[in-house]
């Protein structure tokens, strides 16, 4: 969006606000101030509220991510501190709950153009909160939990104390350079990172799992359901022993996997991703494809990521708590549940 269209909108959803309220009345919009460094802000108005002028200044970002407020309420901050009856105001096409905290926090407003705000000055205070973002404003986000934008953040959510460089995080995920860098880019962006001079720390791991988690799509392997008479655990041994023969990739996961480092509930269906076809595996173990009924999935991993981090325990591998969070945390049968216990008991010990 062009910065004349964004500040012409910014200014339009201002005016249309300060209609809705009585006692405040926008006189006009002035010449923009500049700051002690000599930076402008985009735009400035004078209004009445309850008959008292006073002055906004507006900084208008093309982004509304936590890192870029910031850097706009800095900005504002430094021509506020001794001024009366002066307001800051960051505004974006899209402001988050997240960006909006930083502002309230530190005493600015802030106005989005999809209808979200929080504005508290001259005794006014509106806010308004959870609408969603413009269907144009989701893809950046959404590319950060892409599958292989994905295999960097299991690197990083595994070893979350430990600085990596980019290189290194690339060649341990085995991406492209280009993409680590886009990732490290847009983790920056929502402050999920620091940068330091040996590379990449987690700033927030339990929130950027969480967001993961929100964006996650179990549904996106596929998931061949099969029956075979006797517990979970007799067919997840025989996986195993099969596996092991054979010499064939797989991992425990869901329950399956969950039993094996954070025990929440006795479960009556097994899970597990398999390479190659599991058809093949299933007839092999002599188990029987079903349609409903099933009490064993074999799953062909939509990405090679889901393999990250994958341990023996007991000689049967099981796949990380990352990946266990991630598959459970939007499943039924309290699937959900076993999340928080599994990030309660084991993944915040790690942060």
């Amino acid at each position: 969006m062009r910065e004349q269209q964004l500040e012409k909108q910014v200014k339009e959803r201002l005016q249309r606000l300060f209609e809705e309220v009585p006692f405040v009345r926008l006189k006009r919009w002035e010449r923009a101030v500049r700051t002690p460094e000599g930076r402008q802000v985009d735009l400035s108005a004078e209004v009445l509220a309850k008959g008292e002028p006073w002055r906004l200044l507006v900084e208008v970002k093309s982004s509304g991510e936590p890192r870029y407020v910031r850097s706009a309420v800095q900005q504002l901050r430094s021509l506020l501190s001794e001024k009366r009856r002066t307001y800051g105001i960051v505004s974006a096409p899209y402001i988050g709950a997240e960006a909006g905290k930083i502002c309230r926090n530190e005493g600015i407003g802030y106005l989005d153009l999809a209808g979200n705000c929080g504005l508290t000055f001259a005794n006014l205070f509106i806010e308004r909160q959870g609408i969603p973002k413009p269907p144009e404003e989701r893809r950046p986000l959404r590319s950060l939990y892409a599958p292989k934008a994905g295999r960097l953040l299991r690197a990083l959510l595994e070893e979350p104390k430990q600085p990596s460089t980019l290189q290194a995080l690339a060649k341990k995920s085995g991406v492209s350079l280009g993409l680590a860098f886009k990732v490290k880019q847009r983790l920056l962006d929502f402050e999920f990172v620091v940068e330091g001079n040996e590379g990449l720390v987690l700033a927030k791991p339990e929130e950027l799992l969480r967001q993961w988690g929100a964006n996650y799509s179990f549904s996106k392997n596929d998931a061949f359901e099969y029956y075979s008479q006797g517990e979970p655990a007799h067919m997840e041994a025989a996986l195993a022993g099969y596996c092991r023969k054979a010499g064939a990739r797989y991992a425990f996961t869901m329950f399956s996997g969950a039993a094996r480092v954070a025990p929440f509930a006795r479960y009556l269906k097994g899970s597990a991703y398999v390479t190659g076809d599991p058809s093949e595996i299933a007839k092999k173990l002599e188990w029987k494809q079903v349609s409903s009924g099933s009490n064993f999935t074999l799953l062909r991993p939509y990405d090679d990521g889901v393999f990250y981090g994958v341990r023996e325990i007991n000689e049967e591998s099981v796949a990380s708590d990352v990946q266990l969070y991630l598959d459970l945390v939007g499943s039924k049968a309290r699937g959900e549940e076993a999340a928080t216990f599994l990030l309660e008991q084991r993944l915040r010990s790690k942060w």
